[in-house]
């Protein structure tokens, strides 16, 4: 190993084993550079109720991560002759009740579906479980109205992957997990790495690092089934295509160096996929197929992709131009803000700037006291859009509020009318009429502001 290699490790090994000293980081990490391991290690627990702890194997739900292997499915099929990214979707799924989207769309997000998840959560009886064909029958029954017309607006969203997956299986009379076993795992050798829905298959996987979340009455980490506010992880655990792929961090570095090969498919169908969205009025978003495409300090091309879902977030990060990697998985949720400062200090190591430890997130030892009589001015249902809408509750003298599909945090007060949720760097505020009744609820994030309007 190079000196400069040896640096960027010890520094590496400093940040992550420094944050696992505070309890700030709980999971995996691997960075590598031209295909080489530069640092690897596991920091914490995989399952918290028996204290198993995280190994380098760990094998963990990759959440939306999961959408560049959708897409990879896509690709091989267009390659193989069997669809074209530019063929309506109801070529291939007829009973798909919304004209004019194609197969592109879909991959790009510009496709104007309503988001699933917020249909069922709502409509659905949680004793079964939701699958992909339940997803299309909710479509073909309800028809919600779309979000805009195709390629009129870039919107991240997951029904357009359902429906891919759905797509990948019509075309290749394969499952969704069988194509992707055949096509994509296999060929590669991921060992590790499979289409895996654990509560609606009731499989076991050895070395399973189990998603955990903070339970805000209880004070502990918890799995999410078992905490109400995020308990919908139980009965859509039959959905793919937009998740469901478990896999660890030596395969995940198998997956990216096929993708500087034609292993799966050719270079020029590779460049495709990473390629900016163009809609109607020509203005571009950078994304591509299943990849965010940000650049770098350098100006050079990043391809990467986040996941979250209740107990799980992860990253996998390439940069392209430089042949360095990034596959970064957490398995309990966290601050985004704070996990993003992580990721800007692993980016200035790999590149020689230099690097600091996070700052942390307020501590409860940071909030005051105040009248908590004044809770009850706040209590009630706020509408963000286009995200959902946000719960405000009050139990005893604590109160708390509930993000759109996350799970419920507490309330610290900063002052009357100004509140931090424990363990983050957001900041609510609370907008009161001549009553002292609450109006509107500003969330403030990462530098950016949000207005959600009291409904109820």
């Amino acid at each position: 190993m190079n000196a400069n290699r040896k640096t960027k490790q010890d520094n590496l090994h400093h940040l992550f084993s420094t944050l696992a000293e505070k309890k700030q980081f709980n999971g995996t990490i691997l960075v590598a550079e031209k295909g080489e391991i530069t640092y690897k290690g596991a920091f914490g627990l995989a399952d918290f109720k028996t204290e198993r702890k995280l190994t380098s194997r760990s094998i963990f739900d990759l959440a939306s991560v999961s959408k560049a292997f959708t897409a990879m499915g896509i690709m091989i099929l267009q390659e193989q002759g069997k669809l074209s990214y530019d063929d309506p979707v109801k070529n291939y799924i007829h009973e798909l009740p919304y004209p004019g989207i194609t197969i592109r769309h879909l991959l790009q997000h510009t496709s104007g579906l309503p988001d699933y998840m917020s249909f069922f959560l709502k409509q659905w009886d949680r004793s079964k479980f939701v699958t992909n064909k339940d997803v299309l029958d909710m479509l073909k029954e309800d028809q919600p109205p779309v979000r805009f017309q195709p390629n009129e607006q870039w919107e991240y969203g997951n029904t357009a992957y359902i429906l891919l997956a759905l797509l990948i299986e019509r075309v290749s009379r394969m499952s969704y997990a069988d194509f992707l076993q055949t096509e994509i795992f296999r060929p590669l050798e991921m060992q590790y790495t499979r289409v895996y829905n654990r509560r609606y298959s009731h499989e076991r996987i050895e070395d399973y690092a189990y998603g955990h979340v903070y339970a805000a009455e209880s004070n502990t980490y918890e799995l999410p089934d078992h905490v109400p506010s995020v308990d919908y992880v139980v009965f859509l655990d039959g959905v793919q295509g937009d998740g469901a792929i478990s896999s660890n961090v030596d395969d995940m570095l198998r997956w990216d160096r096929a993708l500087y090969t034609d292993k799966l498919v050719k270079r020029s169908t590779l460049e495709e996929a990473f390629r900016p969205v163009k809609l109607n009025n020509q203005e571009t978003f950078d994304y591509g197929f299943g990849w965010l495409l940000p650049k770098d300090q350098t100006g050079g091309r990043i391809v990467s992709h986040s996941g979250g879902w209740p107990g799980y977030h992860t990253y996998f990060i390439r940069y392209i131009d430089e042949d360095k990697t990034i596959i970064c998985l957490n398995n309990i949720e966290q601050d985004t803000a704070f996990e993003q400062m992580i990721l800007a200090e692993i980016d200035n190591i790999l590149f020689e700037r230099p690097y600091t430890i996070p700052a942390s997130p307020p501590a409860e030892e940071a909030a005051v006291e105040i009248d908590t009589t004044v809770y009850s001015q706040y209590i009630g249902t706020y509408q963000l859009f286009p995200e959902g809408e946000i719960q405000v509750t009050q139990k005893e003298t604590r109160l708390f509020f509930q993000l759109p599909v996350l799970s419920m945090t507490e309330l610290l007060p900063l002052s009357e009318t100004r509140f931090f949720p424990r363990a983050t760097f957001d900041q609510v505020e609370f907008i009161r009429n001549e009553s002292g009744k609450a109006t509107e609820m500003i969330l403030h994030s990462s530098g950016q502001s949000r207005k959600a309007v009291r409904i109820q």
